[in-house]
């Protein structure tokens, strides 16, 4: 058993085999023999080569401490086998009425007849993985509770003494962190990836807090970057991040994961502040944190805040293509028009399948009348989406453009929106937009209580929307700003 002494610094990642070494004052000969042998905690980048490793600092100290507690040491794999992802094949039309009631109850929200079009249109393994994980919360939440009352009195019938909090599985934790990986990445295919390896992470260690976060993060993302209704993605969401919470209170990530699914699905505007400043607190440094908030504050209306917390997020991770672009739109909303333009496409440049660029790029254009920019990048982020819809939508813009102009091509926008809404397959905000623009402000505000009705998450951009501007001064639409919970307009 060898005896190691590592210098005492704060926890940070060690990015190289010689890091690693130099942190226990050996050669690079010991600490690649000790991975082997003993199970040293070292992760290797996913897609990358073998060679591309890193570890942390708080990971090869608990090590340390393992050795000297046991003479043996069981090597529990590394992330480039992670054992098995799932015990059994896993059969969907038994999880399928499972996921839907557990997941909507724990939500507060009654599934609906959306899940039928949307499974027609998923990959059969991202739906596959959502039935999964809805088992695992429920399992995992069961498991909670029995431990609990199990806990409450012991033999003697004295109260319980706090037990110690339990050692990560580092097979969990190299799972989560290849879901990070691909999370951050945001593609759709990227996300059902993510989604994969953060339920292999749960399913290895059902109380690691870490990998529930990684759900309610791609459930909340999943709504914006795929077609999945937000009414299947945020339930899910919630539960998830609930979950987090409750297994680690004192967890930043958890609470800014609560948080934004607080404000994007309960509407709880107050709740939602509560917790992201709570996440803040917990671990300044946090991303995320600094990102989402920025993106609330700017739907609230407070622009100069916004700009504080997005650059701060940029600050903390200048290379997030994602914060780069939600820093182009709160310019947008600032009025800074050409500044934001620049910026998305400066990104555009080096991310040119990014989807919220050319999202982004097409509100910019639509909104200062450039109607051939306009359907370019609308129908650039419609491929990306993979939304089928959305291209129909964007190809009878373009026909009716080259027919009649901007009338025409909004009434086109506007026909076949209508029929996909008449299906139940489209958002009445978005009729609302179009019908705006159009001029017809009666029918826009009834598309709006629609939206408010069925409590379509993208009615918090009301106060924000460039396309709804006409409408400000219409009490009708001040009323439902007031339903909302959001401040009231200027």
């Amino acid at each position: 058993m060898p005896t190691v002494h590592a210098v005492k610094t704060p926890d940070r990642r060690l990015d190289s085999w010689k890091e690693i070494a130099t942190f226990f004052g050996r050669d690079e000969r010991t600490v690649k023999r000790w991975e082997k042998e003993r199970a040293l905690p070292v992760h290797r980048l996913p897609g990358g080569s073998r060679a591309r490793v890193f570890a942390l600092t708080s990971e090869l100290s608990k090590w340390m401490h393992s050795l000297d507690a046991s003479p043996e040491t069981v090597n529990p794999g590394t992330p480039d086998s992670p054992g098995p992802p799932l015990a059994q094949p896993i059969n969907p039309s038994v999880l399928a009425p499972i996921t839907a009631r557990s997941l909507a109850s724990e939500a507060g929200a009654s599934p609906g007849s959306s899940r039928k079009r949307w499974r027609a249109i998923v990959p059969a393994s991202l739906l596959l993985a959502i039935l999964a994980t809805g088992l695992i919360l429920v399992i995992a939440h069961r498991r909670h509770v029995l431990a609990a009352a199990s806990e409450k009195l012991p033999s003697d019938g004295l109260p319980a003494k706090a037990l110690p909090t339990p050692a990560v599985d580092p097979v969990a934790q190299a799972l989560y962190l290849k879901g990070r990986y691909f999370w951050n990445r945001r593609t759709p295919a990227d996300l059902t990836r993510a989604l994969d390896f953060f339920t292999q992470s749960i399913v290895r260690d059902p109380n690691y807090a870490q990998p529930y976060v990684g759900l309610a993060d791609c459930y909340n993302l999943l709504r914006e970057f795929t077609a999945m209704p937000s009414e299947e993605a945020f339930p899910r969401a919630l539960a998830a991040a609930k979950k987090a919470v409750e297994l680690d209170d004192s967890s930043a990530e958890a609470h800014a994961s609560l948080a934004f699914v607080m404000f994007y699905w309960n509407w709880d505007i107050a709740g939602a502040e509560r917790e992201f400043r709570r996440a803040i607190e917990l671990n300044p440094n946090y991303v995320a944190a600094h990102h989402w908030y920025a993106t609330y504050l700017m739907l609230v209306g407070r622009l100069p805040e916004a700009m504080n917390e997005i650059e701060r997020a940029q600050q903390l991770d200048p290379a997030s293509t994602a914060i780069l672009a939600d820093k182009a739109l709160v310019l947008f909303h600032m009025g800074r028009t050409d500044e934001s333009t620049a910026l998305l496409k400066q990104i555009e440049g080096s991310q040119p399948a990014f989807f919220s660029i050319h999202k982004y790029l097409s509100h910019i254009y639509l909104s200062k009348r450039d109607y051939p920019d306009y359907l370019t990048e609308a129908a650039e982020a419609a491929r990306l989406l993979q939304d089928k819809r959305e291209v129909a939508i964007v190809r009878s813009g373009e026909q009716g453009f080259k027919a009649g102009g901007e009338r025409r091509m909004l009434e086109n926008i506007l026909q076949v929106q209508k029929k996909f809404y008449a299906e139940g397959q489209l958002s009445p905000y978005l009729i609302a937009r179009t019908s705006a623009l159009l001029g017809q402000e009666k029918e826009a505000l009834q598309y709006l209580q629609d939206s408010y009705r069925k409590h379509d998450s993208s009615l918090l951009s009301l106060r924000a929307d460039e396309a709804l501007v006409s409408l400000h001064n219409d009490p009708s639409f001040q009323r439902l700003v007031a339903q909302v919970e959001l401040p009231p307009l200027p």
